[in-house]
Order: structure tokens, then C-alpha cells, then sequence
């Protein structure tokens, strides 16, 4: 694990745990990202739990660390308790807070990373003065996040912003009902790159799977025969999700997030979808140009999970600090 262009005036460190790396660096109190770099993940907590520590003692001698933030998959408990782990098992049940906490001597807040990202957007980002927003990250998985009235909305449990969960295909009963979730077919990874390579190991199963999405866009805009139907589904489903949220919540903006979204093929082709089926719905149509909100691209892309574990943080310590100030007044 290496990390380059460390400076002296670092605040916390930050962790983004994503299905096929974590991501780390250290973010200042503003949100700027002075250094990062990242390590493979393994569904092994105890391994991942290791490898967070290793870089926490790595980067806190340059500088001041208040603590250490962290965007992970699942539902998690405000005291980073990981109920369920997401895409990464081993998480289930696991004291992750805890775990760091005694093992660093650090303050720990953890955020599930769809939340995250959305905070990170309202703090310094693309949603900066708009109060009612979704944001939908498209990476290994589907995650996201509503903001409304200016407030993170978690819901009664903690799984608001759940979006893989919604089924977007016809019920089919003779397969598991979460293989037609947005998860199984809206995510880069678990969806798109995926479902290509099972197709395409059908006729040609001796070519290595590919890892890209982009390459998947490229055959597709080719009239390759495997990728173009692939990709054409993926967008449909894409922009199916999408619609949904406006009816649902009504938002002024929604927020396209994750790696795939700094490429503006793929966005173009993504709005003209959403254009087009927006056009097929007679009610929906009818409203479009002057009660629907608008589609954008989330602007602070990779980085917006460590950003948001940041504010996590830096809110926890803030929150603790007025305490204290009150209970001192008394």
C-alpha cells in the first residue's frame, strides 16, 4: 500500500469499502482529498480490519488525525455496528466501529457508502443548496441515497435509498426473485459486466472475461451481436429506475454517481433513454417540462465516498464536542 502527496495539515482518515477495493485518504475538514490510494478487497473482516489499521498507522504521523471515517456497504448502526454487510458477508454482524476504535485509539464513524455519497454531494458537490435530491451510484453494486427537506432520509430501519432491492423486471417464479432486482441489472459489475460475460461464455467460452465496462460500450457501439443487446437492456433498466424515482419522490434532482458516470458516452445514452421513455408515459410526459426535476452528474465521482465518510466524522466530533460544551454549562 503506497500513498503519495501526504501534507501536513491532514484531518481524518477515510475509508470507502467497495466490493473489489477499498479505497482510503486523507481528507481535510473542507472536503479536500490531499492524498489516496486503495487495496483489494477480500470478504475477510478480520483481513480488512487489518489493512485499515496497517494504513492508519501508515498515514497518521505526517499530520494532526482527528479520526477516521468510513463509506461501507450494508445497514449499519449509528455506533458502526454492521448489521448486514452488503456485498461483503463477512461484515454481517461484525463491530466494525468497535474493531478500529480499539485498535487505532481514533474516533470511528461509519456511514452505509450510498449515504455517503449523497452527503458528499450536498456538502461540496453537485447538490450544494438543493433539499430534496436522490443520488444513484452505479459501481459493483447499486447504491444510493434521498435527501429531503435538507435532511438525510434513513427511513424507520436505516434502508432508505435501497434501490437494488426494487424488482424492474416481470415477476418470473421459477428463478430467485432478487436476480430481476435493480441490483442484478442495473450494476456495472453485478450487472452489466456480468451479465455479458455469461452470455458471451455461451458461444465463446474460452475468451477471457472482461472486466471493463467501457469495452462492453465499445462492442456495443459496434453492433457487436453479444454486447449491443446487453448494453441496450442495461440502459433501459438504467433509465426504468430512474423514471420510478420521479414518480416516487418527486425530487428536484437526481444525482448519477460511480466510476461509469465520468464517461459521457455512457451518460449521453443514458438521458436520451430516460428522454425517451419520459416521452412513452402519457402522464409523466404531461408534466415533464414544468413539474419533473432533472438528471445530472454527481460531481465529486470516486472521491465522493471518502468525502462523505469525512463529514461523517467531522460531524460525529463536532456533535460530541457541543455536548460537552452543554453538560459543562450546566
Amino acid at each position: 500500500m503506497t500513498v503519495n502527496g501526504v501534507g501536513n495539515v491532514a484531518q481524518y482518515i477515510c475509508f470507502d469499502i467497495g466490493g473489489t477495493s477499498v479505497k482510503y485518504g486523507i481528507v481535510t475538514g473542507k472536503g479536500k482529498v490531499l492524498a489516496k490510494g486503495s487495496f483489494p478487497t477480500i470478504d475477510d473482516s478480520e483481513k480488512i480490519v487489518a489493512d485499515m489499521v496497517q494504513v492508519v498507522n501508515d498515514l497518521r504521523n505526517p499530520g494532526p488525525v482527528l479520526g477516521i471515517g468510513v463509506a461501507a456497504p450494508g445497514l449499519i448502526k449509528t455506533d458502526g455496528y454492521m448489521v448486514l454487510g452488503g456485498s461483503i458477508q463477512s461484515f454481517d454482524g461484525f463491530p466494525l466501529g468497535e474493531r478500529l476504535h480499539d485498535a487505532t485509539g481514533l474516533p470511528v464513524a461509519i456511514e452505509n457508502d450510498g449515504n455517503a455519497a449523497v452527503i458528499a454531494e450536498h456538502w461540496i458537490g453537485a447538490a450544494r443548496g438543493i433539499d430534496n435530491y436522490v443520488m444513484v451510484v452505479l459501481g459493483t453494486g447499486v447504491g444510493g441515497g434521498i435527501v429531503i427537506n435538507g435532511q438525510l432520509y434513513r427511513g424507520a430501519h436505516g434502508l432508505a435509498g435501497e434501490f437494488d432491492w426494487s424488482i424492474i423486471h416481470n415477476v418470473e417464479l421459477t428463478a430467485p426473485l432478487e436476480d430481476q432486482s435493480v441490483n442484478q441489472n442495473v450494476a456495472v459489475v453485478d450487472g452489466l459486466v456480468r451479465k455479458y460475460n455469461e452470455s458471451n461464455q455461451q458461444v465463446a467460452p474460452n475468451e477471457p472475461e472482461v472486466t471493463d465496462p467501457r469495452t462492453i460500450m465499445a462492442l456495443a457501439e459496434s453492433g457487436d451481436a453479444i454486447a449491443a443487446p446487453i448494453m441496450a437492456s442495461y440502459y433501459q433498466d438504467a433509465a426504468i429506475l430512474i423514471i420510478n424515482l420521479f414518480a416516487y419522490i418527486d425530487p428536484e434532482l437526481i444525482l448519477i454517481g460511480g466510476g461509469i458516470s465520468a464517461d459521457k458516452r455512457f451518460i449521453r445514452e443514458l438521458l436520451r433513454h430516460v428522454d425517451e421513455y419520459l416521452t412513452r408515459h402519457e402522464s409523466m410526459n404531461e408534466v415533464k417540462d414544468f413539474a419533473l426535476g432533472r438528471v445530472k452528474v454527481a460531481q465529486l465521482r470516486n472521491d465522493a465516498g471518502l468525502i462523505g465518510a469525512a463529514y461523517g466524522i467531522k460531524n460525529k466530533l463536532r456533535a460530541a464536542s457541543a455536548q460537552t460544551v452543554r453538560k459543562a454549562a450546566l
